[in-house]
């Protein structure tokens, strides 16, 4: 099975990023998950067959479910409801691509953390916080925190986002704003948690990424809850103290970190089947539990 690394459609190409590309279509965009898959900020060679219809099943499922949070930037998921003019690609689009509002989006990725793990984890050891927050002493790897926490980050046009403090972020966005995600993100996590831990999962931490449309509404947009923007673990798996088994991209960080011989800048080294199986695998593995439809 081939993975989908590009596409290469008719129309005005408002940007391609590490997995989606998305296109203009005037008030309205037309974004296209690929199977590219990226980490550490590169995108590898190779793709993972069904990523991008996987991601856009997962993303419309949670947008669906936390539409009462806070509205979304979908317009259709579905290449029927499309304008005409995007009816040639059906083939190509459908399970695969969503149009969306054209927002302007806000130069912030607002991250919430429930769980030691990752680059927080990292972080702890050396500090005792995460994001300069302050956490209790000796915490284990893989633990539950206290309380979730929102680490906000700037985004960067090249390489690796910013961790900034909530400070810095009421700076770049103002007071009111950066109050208003970061109350939004803490109540779309604990949405998330309560919903996964009913499929059997833990929500480790996610990200949300929020834009303002042309009449002033706030929506959320680009991804929600994906494996490819959050971390999740069994919650049979999980034992504090150890890693967890993942379902989502975590598999393939860990491979890539104990390659001896890549310094984590491309070109990203060639990725064995069992590696690209592994991703693929538990990319479904967590749809199925979600109950969502490929």
């Amino acid at each position: 099975m081939a993975a989908l690394l590009s596409t290469d459609l008719p129309y005005a190409v408002f940007r391609r990023g590490k997995v989606r590309d998305v296109y203009d279509l005037g008030a309205d965009l037309l974004i296209v998950a690929t199977d590219r898959i990226s980490a550490f900020d590169c995108v590898m060679s190779q793709g993972i067959p069904d990523k991008g219809r996987i991601l856009t099943a997962v993303a419309n499922y949670w947008f669906g479910m936390t539409a009462d949070v806070i509205p979304n930037h979908l317009q259709a998921t579905k290449v029927e409801d499309y304008p005409a003019i995007l009816q040639p690609h059906a083939d190509l689009l459908e399970g695969r691509s969503i149009l969306v509002k054209k927002t302007q989006p806000l130069p912030v990725e607002c991250v919430v953390r429930g769980f030691m793990a990752g680059s927080g984890w990292k972080e702890y050891q050396v500090s005792r916080s995460i994001c300069g927050i302050p956490l209790p002493p000796n915490l284990p790897m893989a633990s539950k925190l206290p309380e979730p926490i929102f680490t906000p980050a700037k985004k960067a046009e090249t390489g690796h986002d910013e961790n900034i403090s909530f400070e810095q972020f009421q700076d770049l966005i103002g007071d009111d704003m950066a109050r208003r995600l970061r109350s939004l993100s803490l109540r779309l996590y604990h949405r998330g948690v309560e919903i996964a831990l009913s499929r059997g999962i833990l929500l480790a931490d996610t990200k949300f990424e929020f834009g303002v449309d042309e009449d002033g509404q706030l929506l959320l947009i680009d991804e929600a809850l994906t494996p490819d923007s959050s971390r999740y673990w069994p919650a049979d798996g999980w034992h504090p103290g150890t890693q967890p088994p993942s379902l989502d991209k975590q598999f393939l960080r860990d491979y890539l970190e104990r390659l001896p011989d890549w310094n984590k800048q491309p070109p990203a080294p060639e990725l064995p089947s069992n590696i690209i199986e592994g991703v693929r695998s538990r990319y479904m593995d967590l749809a199925k539990r979600f109950g969502v439809e490929l």
